[in-house]
């Protein structure tokens, strides 16, 4: 994975570096077009797809930004590459987590969807990486927003642009369920600012917390933890809540050592 000396573009040049973290409504932002090594500020060809040494991770949301994985790592000076493989993911879509992020978004969430074929990322970790990631996600805490878990074949698929399939992958699933659509469907995760739109009309007493415009939402969710805590409890009272179809995954989940800091989204 050592990068080329041939010069690349830059993911401002390819329109990856903006991080949700900074500009919440962007959320996931984007993400590569294809499959690649995220090296500091560029995106590099990948001499292979699969990469035994270190933790597949399956990324619904903004772990498949490039600018948002570059975020994280920075904060800890980790300056190591990231392989970003593209994946064929069959059993699983992307619905929208039951908790208002401190970062001022509506983040996403798996959920189980036989029969649903998506095409995701998988980012390939390295021990520092993984302690970052997991961190950032909660996974360290039962209190956490998230739980990592592993995906069992074959109830899920996940396989690679070769046609590789992936005997076990990570992802992370939200501890506090999935946000139903009206109709205790689960809802898929979509345009941010139509989701927190959404939400603020359908929750008079949501829209009293957070504002009526998703500015608004995302200001104040960002300026005070205690209030994104409060949004989450008056989720699951107003009964938007419902569940992703993974908790029995929960129960298997690993007890994760907790070796990095930082904020959790």
């Amino acid at each position: 994975m050592r990068p080329s000396a041939t010069p690349h573009p830059t993911l401002t040049s390819l329109g990856l570096a903006q991080a949700p973290r900074d500009h919440p409504l962007t959320y996931p932002g984007p993400w590569p077009a294809t499959s690649a090594l995220l090296h500091g500020d560029r995106l590099l060809p990948l001499d292979r797809l699969a990469h035994p040494d270190r933790t597949p991770v399956l990324a619904v949301g903004s772990n498949a930004c490039p600018g948002q994985l570059r975020h994280k790592m920075d904060e800890f000076g980790i300056t190591s590459p990231i392989p970003m493989t593209r994946a064929r993911v069959t059993g699983l879509d992307v619905g929208v987590s039951a908790h208002v992020s401190r970062m001022g978004y509506v983040s996403a969430s798996p959920l189980h969807a036989p029969g649903v074929t998506r095409e995701l990322f998988v980012i390939w970790l390295d021990d520092e990486q993984l302690d970052v990631v997991d961190a950032s996600e909660g996974a360290h805490s039962p209190r956490g927003n998230y739980a990592r878990v592993r995906l069992p074949a074959p109830e899920f698929g996940v396989e690679l642009e070769n046609g590789r399939a992936l005997p076990g992958t990570y992802v992370y699933v939200n501890r506090h369920g999935v946000l139903h659509d009206g109709t205790g469907t689960p809802r898929r995760h979509g345009d941010q600012r139509t989701l927190i739109s959404d939400f603020l009309k359908a929750s008079p007493e949501l829209g009293r917390l957070f504002g009526t415009t998703p500015e608004e939402f995302s200001e104040r969710a960002r300026a005070d933890p205690e209030l994104c805590e409060r949004g989450t409890r008056l989720l699951r009272r107003e009964k938007l809540v419902t569940a992703s179809g993974l908790e029995h995954l929960h129960a298997r989940a690993e007890t994760l050592p907790r070796r990095s800091g930082g904020p959790e989204r």
